[in-house]
């Protein structure tokens, strides 16, 4: 990397890595550094009457140093923890290198260190460790924004949302509470799975690459497979897969997943996210809906240690059971229209009476569905099952066995959003396939989420599939639900994210077309001209003390051009 690309603060780190090598201090030793404790555990198990010897390891976060002692505070997976380090301590014979060049000097906020000593409580009364051996573990040369505190006010935080989802290994190392969200996230997963294990059902995983986008209705994200020669798709749901395991005799399967649907990205969608769903032989969406309630009531408690999560100052309750409301009477109540056994066409005059932006391309499960997200959905924040929808909004559901034109689904709806879409599965084939034929009517009418038909997925229909009921879970909005956030990017390690912007600069070969040489390119950037235009209207005597103190100050060496030089390469940018 070009020195002039570095900050300051990089360059002396780099400077402070050369000089560790020419002490023979390797900083990026291979061996391993045996710990055997973490901050949390020494301080839970703390005692004044025993010294506990501890070998420990983490980054060190703060330094103070007060001439022959000094402490420092270490940051490992758990939390921190003050040390204390003393020069003849770490060093015990005549050589104090390691505590009066190495530690005080070379040594840099950010950086990993291995302590061995033992535990005490200081004057203070503070749980500390007192070093006796001192190890560089790793050395840090990109410096981390350490959040400063004066009269209880924060300075220098790293808290834009840009920077913080982009980074999240900084996010992660540096602001409190970002790593407990995805522990919380992990407990989520964990205990679902052990949920479902122990009713007896089988985890399974099925394929991401598919020749046909099934399962849902959504863009899928395109691809081409080389060796077959053909396009596929990344999945948009786990569905059809796992009724055919039902066909093929399990029980019960499950699959926790990542889903790929090429639509926008906002505060609540990802376009990559994690999606569970889980298919029980012999069961209906009653059945279902109990044993969510029961699930979602288990995980709420494995996570926060009570039914409650509260979310943007909101308590939700995931305490059993939940509201039950079929989706006409929901938007009947909602907006005062009654859509039961109205045609297409009445559905439409009802969207414009409402002012809803709709088209020709939408169906009558479309329209309803467009109603539902305006005037219903938003409104429900405990959580409610929303039931029985229509057969248009619902391809793969079996029809309700007492109320004509509708299925026997539901959503279950929380703070304002769908956390999860259940049915009774519908294993008629032929109705499947009539189904399917009327999915491609949409396709046709311009539809681009509208389903294909899955032949394969029609034949193992006709091989017979039990009485089965279906869920699936949006994982990443459950864990919002769960750790209290209101955006889908603060449960996600790593979200979806637009380019990084970067400075326009015009070209090394555009900087030459003016005759200036390409070592000196990086040279007028770092001094601020990134465009050719940038230096059009400066003073060549200005041009050349800019450049030439980046020269000096870096100790590039380059010949120092005449001014006139620069007045030369100004003139040509000029004539441009």
């Amino acid at each position: 990397m070009n020195v002039l690309e570095l900050s300051e603060q990089e360059i002396v780190r780099r400077q402070s890595l050369q000089e560790l090598r020419d002490l023979g201090i390797d900083p990026y030793p291979a061996a391993e550094y045996p710990t055997d404790a973490f901050s949390t555990d020494i301080r839970d198990n703390f005692s004044d009457d025993e010294q506990r010897e501890v070998c420990i390891a983490g980054r060190m976060m703060t330094r103070r140093v007060m001439g022959k002692a000094s402490f420092m505070e270490l940051q490992d997976s758990k939390g921190r923890i003050q040390v204390y380090v003393t020069r003849d301590d770490i060093c015990p014979d005549d050589n104090k290198e390691l505590y009066n060049t190495v530690f005080k000097r070379l040594l840099d906020i950010g950086d990993f260190v291995g302590v061995r000593g033992f535990v005490f409580r200081t004057q203070t009364g503070e749980i500390s460790v007192h070093a006796k051996e001192l190890t560089l573990l790793s050395k840090s040369i990109k410096p981390l924004p350490i959040v400063k505190y004066k009269d209880g006010v924060a300075y220098d935080k790293f808290d834009d949302p840009e920077l913080r989802f982009r980074q999240r290994y900084v996010d992660l190392v540096v602001n409190e509470g970002i790593k407990e969200t995805f522990l919380k996230r992990a407990k989520v997963i964990s205990t679902m799975r052990q949920f479902f294990d122990e009713a007896g059902y089988t985890e399974v995983e099925t394929p991401t690459l598919q020749s046909i986008a099934g399962g849902a209705t959504a863009r899928p994200f395109i691809t081409h497979f080389n060796a077959l020669n053909q396009e596929m798709y990344l999945r948009i749901a786990t569905e059809l897969y796992l009724k055919r395991l039902i066909v093929g005799g399990f029980e019960g399967v499950y699959e926790i997943g990542k889903n790929f649907r090429n639509e926008g990205m906002d505060r609540t969608h990802n376009p990559e996210f994690t999606l569970m769903e889980l298919y029980v032989q012999y069961k209906d969406y009653n059945w279902m809906m109990a044993f969510t309630e029961r699930l979602l009531e288990t995980i709420c408690v494995a996570v926060n240690g009570k039914p409650e999560s509260v979310v943007d100052g909101k308590t939700i309750s995931f305490k059993a059971p939940y509201r039950r409301l079929p989706i006409l009477e929901a938007i009947k109540e909602k907006t005062g229209y009654d859509l039961d056994g109205k045609t297409e066409d009445e559905i439409r005059q009802v969207c414009k009476e409402l002012k809803l932006e709709i088209d020709d391309t939408m169906g009558k499960g479309k329209l309803i569905d467009e109603i539902f997200g305006e005037f219903c959905e938003g409104q429900f924040i405990q959580p409610t099952f929303i039931t029985d929808y229509p057969v248009e909004m619902s391809p793969l559901t079996k029809m309700h066995r007492s109320k004509p034109g509708l299925t026997e689904r539901f959503e279950l709806m929380v703070n304002g959003k769908e956390l999860a879409n259940a049915y009774s599965e519908l294993n008629d084939p032929i109705d499947q396939e009539e189904r399917f034929v009327e999915q491609m009517k949409l396709a046709d009418k311009g539809d681009d989420e509208a389903m294909v038909i899955d032949k394969d997925f029609l034949r193992s229909l006709q091989y017979g599939m039990p009485p089965t009921s279906g869920i699936g879970i949006g994982i990443d909005r459950l864990v919002m639900l769960m750790t209290g956030q209101t955006t889908i990017q603060e449960v996600l390690l790593f979200p979806q994210m637009r380019p990084e912007k970067t400075m326009p600069k015009s070209t090394t070969a555009e900087w030459q077309a003016l005759g200036v040489p390409a070592e000196w390119v990086p040279v007028f950037n770092k001094a601020g001209y990134n465009l050719i235009s940038d230096i059009k209207e400066v003073k060549a005597q200005k041009l050349q003390m800019d450049a030439c103190n980046v020269n000096k100050k870096y100790k590039l060496g380059y010949e120092n051009p005449k001014v006139d030089t620069f007045q030369a390469w100004i003139d040509k940018a000029n004539e441009g």
